[in-house]
């Protein structure tokens, strides 16, 4: 079991956990805006029991990673998550992607992830195709919405950190929903670590970025999983239209479910993921 530090070609370095049997089958889990690593304690913990070699990486200025002020777009995200696998040696992985880490999962994949080094992908309430509203998508959301994600984010992190866990993320907003203030605490402490100027760049890489292309020339077998109850990532406009453009796709919606699904229903989550990657 190990964790450190990766330099990329611009200097940058990666905070990863790299944990389980070298020669066991990678399973690589790239997270959401603006968290780390650390929001796939469940993920990894059940996957590391269940004999695979799990690996999780703090996207440039996220985390333990450098606060980068460039390069917070999705081609150097993807490109530094290339340069961190071809580093540690991993082939035959399974690329799981949650919000903003499944936007990089579908450029990683489509970009760097041939000659064997891919063997399926899951997107999880992930942001492709395109999140933002525009004659192309219609279905999506104004760029209204992101830019006052901008804005309160520029006027207060702290409190604006405290306010996204606490309402929509993890569906706590909902009557009658189980609140956890630990998962909200451990959201607000992931945020903080975090670079404010990556955080700000970074609401235009996921709102933006359009993954239509990407999502067309991924090969290998992809496990879509979206809530239906996602204040978010909209699930129409995002994991239904996502699982059309693929090749090879399957679809699943979970009613009732949130964005944060992975942390407030691990246990069916888990239990799909590992399905889809023994299946």
């Amino acid at each position: 079991m190990s964790s450190g530090l990766f330099a990329t070609k611009d200097g940058t370095n990666i905070f990863y956990k790299d944990w389980g049997p070298r020669a066991a089958q990678p399973i690589v889990f790239h997270h959401g805006w603006p968290l780390s690593s650390d929001d796939w304690d469940a993920q990894l913990l059940y996957f590391l029991g269940q004999g695979y070699r799990v690996v999780a990486h703090d996207r440039r200025g996220h985390g333990r990673s450098s606060q980068t002020d460039t390069g917070n777009e999705m081609d150097t995200y993807a490109s530094d998550a290339a340069q961190l696998f071809e580093h540690l040696g991993l082939k035959g992985a399974v690329h799981i992607g949650h919000s903003t880490g499944g936007g990089e999962v579908a450029r990683y994949v489509a970009r760097h992830g041939g000659n064997g080094r891919v063997a399926k992908a899951a997107l999880v309430s992930a942001v492709p195709p395109v999140m933002v509203k525009s004659e192309k998508n219609p279905g999506g959301l104004p760029i209204e919405v992101f830019d006052g994600l901008r804005a309160a984010l520029a006027a207060n992190r702290a409190q604006f950190y405290r306010d996204l866990p606490e309402g929509p993320f993890y569906g706590f907003n909902r009557p009658g929903a189980k609140v956890y203030p630990g998962v909200i605490d451990n959201w607000w402490r992931q945020g903080m670590i975090g670079g404010a100027k990556a955080h700000y760049d970074c609401i235009k890489a996921f709102s933006e970025t359009d993954f239509t292309e990407d999502l067309k020339a991924i090969e290998v077998p992809v496990l879509v999983l979206h809530g239906d109850d996602d204040q978010i990532v909209p699930y129409a406009d995002a994991g239904v239209l996502s699982a059309k453009l693929l090749k090879n796709a399957t679809l699943k919606i979970y009613k009732g479910y949130p964005h944060g699904m992975l942390t407030t229903h691990a246990d069916v989550l888990n239990a799909d993921l590992l399905a889809f990657v023994k299946g």
